[in-house]
């Protein structure tokens, strides 16, 4: 893979890497694949690892809230439902890890990152499942969220992520529409269970808010991911979409949204929304949320149970190659 000479002492050195970085972003601006073998600038790369591996971790860590349920599904359907659909994720996490690795950054490193605590994942995996309903909140809501933000990624500059992409949102298309049917059985359902999905979206309503992350306006990444064409919208924007598509799906429920500023503008043909409190956010993110322990301590244990699985793995692989070069040399003589 070509490196990038960084000598910023050396003038012909920096032309040089100018001319390079011009043509790269010519080719960006002309909806150009960038490819692992291609040159890109180093920072590119840097953003690329850092948005790819939080992705990732994001997928892994979002297995567990919903994966305390699957025992507890009230119906053989919807446990064979919620664990299809607890798989996907861990797959997903799959597919971004092998994208992460073609830009030079191996997926021990990545996992370590997670564990140790240095690399994030979405804020909205460290508020708890508090009953059934919230399963129905979370693939309406939060997976909601995730394909407004996730479908633009298809068109992602970087072709492994992007393709990567592609089946992702078509699967996270199926866990939006779980949910929303397991809400609206809900609503339809007993008093009682039409108040277990009204309490479901007073407490995710506004985490899911907070996943497109904080407001443009204080947003360090987005300018120059934008320009990268690694995203395509602002995080406002996206946030505007999605409460746009979701607010009509939730009066249809029959639920109201925990925000009395909530109102529809005529004039912008919006809903406005009332402030997003991000000192909680930036206090989740900094480690300090309900379940932010409890989410890494039970990564921490799922590593150290599975080492003994990843040893034989690797140590099965490396008897085949040896069999195989075994094999080849003596077919070559």
């Amino acid at each position: 893979m070509y490196t990038q000479a960084l000598n910023t002492l050396d003038p012909q050195a920096a032309a040089e890497d100018s001319v390079l970085e011009a043509r790269f972003q010519a080719r960006i601006d002309a909806e150009e694949k960038i490819e692992p073998n291609d040159w890109m600038p180093a920072a590119y790369r840097r953003t690329l690892v850092r948005q790819i591996s939080q992705h990732a971790h994001s997928e892994i860590i979002g297995m567990q809230p919903e994966g305390n349920w699957i025992t507890r599904a009230p119906s053989l359907r919807r446990k064979a439902a919620l664990l299809a659909k607890v798989q996907d994720e861990g797959g997903h996490g799959m597919y971004l890890y092998a994208a992460a690795e073609t830009l030079g950054v191996s997926r021990e490193e990545l996992v370590e990152q997670l564990v140790s605590g240095k690399a994030k994942y979405s804020s909205i995996f460290n508020y708890p499942t508090l009953n059934w309903a919230d399963i129905g909140a979370i693939g309406w809501l939060v997976d909601g969220a995730a394909i407004m933000n996730q479908i633009p990624l298809c068109r992602c500059s970087y072709g492994p992520y992007a393709r990567a992409m592609i089946r992702v949102c078509k699967e996270e298309s199926f866990h939006q529409r779980q949910g929303y049917e397991l809400m609206l059985t809900l609503c339809r359902g007993t008093p009682e269970q039409k108040a277990m999905a009204q309490d479901a979206l007073n407490r995710w309503w506004w985490p899911s808010l907070m996943m497109f992350g904080p407001s443009d306006t204080e947003s360090v990444h987005s300018g120059q991911t934008m320009a990268w064409k690694i995203k395509r919208f602002s995080n406002d924007e996206l946030r505007q979409k999605f409460i746009d598509a979701t607010v009509p799906q939730g009066h249809f429920l029959g639920l109201t949204f925990p925000d009395p500023d909530l109102a529809f503008d005529e004039a912008t043909g919006h809903w406005q929304h009332g402030e997003i409190d991000w000192s909680e956010f930036a206090r989740v993110v900094a480690g300090d949320g309900p379940c932010n322990r409890q989410r890494l301590a039970a990564k921490r244990k799922a590593e150290a149970d599975g080492a003994w699985v990843r040893e034989a793995a690797l140590a099965h692989a490396d008897k085949r190659r040896q069999r195989q070069a075994a094999a080849w040399r003596v077919a070559a003589e």
